[in-house]
């Protein structure tokens, strides 16, 4: 039977007794993934090193013939793929060690696109939480911002809306099949969050929302981001598994503060005093911490620092080419060891030229 590309690529997360590391591992020895499926189990084990024995039990026909119903399902329902090896593969959440193998999509959205913010929190929202998502959102305008969230009750949908009427792009991640919406009641909101948006899932149609899908969800929610937004949250939720990942995978994290009298704000306000998230107090407030509302300086701005030796000129030049280059960027381009680097920023820090800000960047001032 032949098999199109998209069928190997869905196949190959099916495979009994390999996660998406071990998977990962598994391609890069083969390269082209139709091998995996076509070579004898010893032909694999003598490319890949892997045991005859464990090979022999990944079911790799009964992954075929699967793949091969969802290939058409996925047709009749306007679904698409990205697999992690495609160049439209989220950059952010490839970083990710744990990240999915493949992605299911509805909608068109660059998911590389330059600045892509999470903003989730409790199912049981406030209207003072609700007027903080209208407002955060409103403040986007304008700003090339993608907003993610979860379409669940309370500050996901909440966010999801203010977008759509603010005509921001925003992505749901979803912790069931796209072939259905959870719950039905947002249904309208996610129709309309397509002209402009997206839905995303790692699973497959038919998969249900089941419990414990949704801190799976929340991993790729924190991945594909910048930044995560706590807006209001219990003592315990999924937003706070967010945050946790969020920092895990060595992102920024805000939460907004809240009476310390009422519940929905426990979350945020331990985040904030654990040193664990970044206290802001509006949109204005994240923007400025993240870097995102600076006037870069134009080149010719350059000869007022006279004093400066070559190499941290050339830190400058290349800040005020690239202001979203984060320090490791920076090294990588001018091949400077960080140790050098980092002299050098401290130096340009004390001479009020540049501050460091969130995303590990820094500013010109």
């Amino acid at each position: 039977m032949n098999y199109s590309n998209q069928c190997y690529e869905i196949a190959v997360t099916q495979l009994f007794g390999f996660g998406p590391i071990k998977t990962r591992q598994l391609i890069e020895e083969v390269v082209d993934i139709k091998k995996i499926f076509t070579l004898s189990v010893a032909d694999l084990s003598n490319l890949t090193g892997i045991n005859v024995a464990v090979l022999k039990k990944m079911e790799r026909e009964a992954a075929l013939i699967w793949s091969k119903s969802i290939c058409k399902e996925i047709s009749k329902k306007g679904i698409n793929t990205i697999f992690y090896t495609d160049s439209r593969y989220p950059r952010r959440l490839k970083q990710c060690a744990d990240a999915p193998l493949l992605l299911y999509v509805k909608g068109e959205v660059d998911f590389n696109d330059s600045k892509y913010v999470a903003i989730v929190g409790t199912r049981d929202a406030s209207e003072y939480g609700k007027k903080i998502c209208q407002e955060l959102v409103a403040s986007f305008v304008g700003s090339n911002i993608i907003v993610v969230s979860g379409l669940a009750y309370g500050i996901d949908i909440a966010v999801h809306r203010a977008c759509v009427q603010h005509k921001i792009p925003t992505i749901a991640v979803l912790a069931h099949g796209l072939e259905m919406i959870y719950p039905s009641e947002h249904h309208k909101v996610a129709t309309e969050m397509l002209k402009n948006g997206a839905l995303l899932s790692e699973f497959p149609p038919f998969t249900n929302p089941d419990r414990e899908n949704f801190p799976m969800r929340n991993r790729i929610v924190a991945g594909m981001c910048d930044a995560t937004i706590i807006v209001e949250s219990k003592n315990k939720g999924g937003s706070l598994i967010t945050a946790d990942l969020a920092n895990d995978y060595n992102k920024d994290v805000f939460a907004f503060p809240g009476n310390v009298y009422n519940e929905n704000s426990e979350g945020c306000n331990r985040l904030i005093a654990s040193n664990k998230a970044h206290l802001i107090q509006n949109g204005k407030d994240f923007l400025t911490k993240m870097g995102w509302n600076s006037k870069v300086k134009s080149p010719t701005q350059k000869t007022i620092f006279p004093e400066l030796s070559k190499e941290e000129m050339q830190v400058v030049d290349l800040i005020q080419r690239n202001p979203e280059i984060n320090i490791d960027g920076i090294a990588m381009t001018l091949k400077l060891p960080i140790s050098k680097l980092s002299v050098y920023l401290f130096q340009l820090e004390m001479n009020g030229i540049l501050r460091p800000i969130p995303g590990n960047k820094c500013q010109l001032l």
